[in-house]
């Protein structure tokens, strides 16, 4: 993925049109963690992209692990003056200083299941001293925080249940293998509210569901688009290990990176937010087939190879539909279709 190709210059043209406040923005600092990730390296291209199309003379800290993956996403900045790429691990005091730094999107963390099986403190550290780390630093710089959370923090709801508002909760089970990641988001949560209501950071928390496109880890990831993508683009029959029969709501880049712009700008410092496509649900093995019929030329197919024992990686909960009137209320709606979604997102990896 490169800030020049084709689809991420028309993904940054949709980001502009969105009727935001992006003026406050202009001659800012912003700092993201996690910034080689896919929606965090979308809104280092979008600060860059308002950058060079209409000089907002944003200054962007990018902060990462991996330098060589880093700068083969951001290669482009190099030169840029106000771009910086600050290597360390955000489980590291974050000891960089300047002379400002108003806004911080933390970002850093992993949801792939194959790191959620054999890096389980990885998961809990990044969650949770890495949110510490941040929050000390906008303690310090009077930075608005935003989070990136996720609908696992719901845990487990009663059938009765029908869609997710903020404040519905369900039960989460510590000693289950894969709770080190929504019991150490939930975790991380209450480190920023804690940081709101001591220290008076202004921090929002977007809670994100199934989101995809251009950029994501397609290679040995385990989530279940991001191993239709790779299958289409490899060109591999899609296997699918279950009936299929799970329903996912799945939300394009440019409509999730929308949404966490929105609350940015516009959220209400110490609440959270659900970040989600619900208008076209979908069962896995029809978003399948939908995936293999956009590119009839391949010859591909849906093929089913369903094991005695699903996988410990993944999440066993029930899907119940998320609410998202609470960030439509702030004027947000999606607008990518998930038929085009997916196309884009394959021909990202291909063009």
């Amino acid at each position: 993925m490169r800030f020049s190709d084709a689809i991420i210059q028309e993904d940054m043209k949709a980001l502009r049109d969105a009727e935001l406040p992006y003026e406050m923005l202009r001659g800012k600092h912003v700092l993201i963690t996690g910034a080689s990730g896919m929606l965090a390296a979308y809104l280092v291209y979008f600060f860059e992209y308002l950058n060079r199309t209409e000089d907002y003379g944003i200054r962007v800290t990018a902060l990462v692990r991996n330098e060589e993956k880093a700068w083969g996403k951001f290669g482009e900045f190099r030169e840029e003056p106000g771009f910086e790429l600050l290597v360390q691990d955000v489980c590291a005091p974050i000891a960089r200083e300047w002379d400002d730094l108003d806004f911080i999107i933390h970002a850093a963390g992993n949801a792939s299941p194959q790191f959620i099986l054999n890096d389980p403190v990885g998961i809990i550290n990044a969650n949770t001293v890495g949110t510490t780390n941040v929050m000390e630093l906008a303690k310090h710089y009077h930075s608005r925080v935003l989070y990136t959370s996720t609908r696992e923090v719901y845990g487990k709801m009663d059938e009765k249940v029908t869609s997710i508002r903020e404040d519905s909760f369900g039960s989460l089970d510590p000693m289950e293998r894969r709770s080190c990641y929504p019991e150490s988001k939930r975790m991380a949560e209450s480190i920023l509210q804690g940081y709101h209501y001591q220290y008076g950071v202004e921090s929002v928390i977007a809670r994100i569901a199934h989101s995809y496109g251009p950029g994501m880890v397609i290679d040995n990831d385990g989530r279940v688009m991001s191993d239709f993508i790779s299958d289409v683009v490899h060109g591999r029959d899609i296997i699918l290990k279950s009936t299929g029969d799970a329903v996912r709501a799945f939300c394009y880049i440019t409509d999730a990176v929308s949404a966490l712009l929105t609350l940015l700008l516009k959220g209400t410092p110490g609440e959270a937010y659900n970040v989600a496509n619900e208008t076209e649900p979908t069962a896995i093995r029809e978003a399948a087939q939908e995936l293999v019929s956009l590119f009839p030329e391949r010859g591909l197919k849906v093929v089913f190879d369903i094991p005695k024992e699903m996988s410990l990686g993944y999440s066993k909960m029930g899907r119940v539909a998320l609410n998202t009137a609470k960030l439509e209320e702030l004027g947000w709606k999606p607008a990518v279709s998930l038929r085009d979604g997916m196309k884009r997102t394959v021909e990202s990896f291909t063009e």
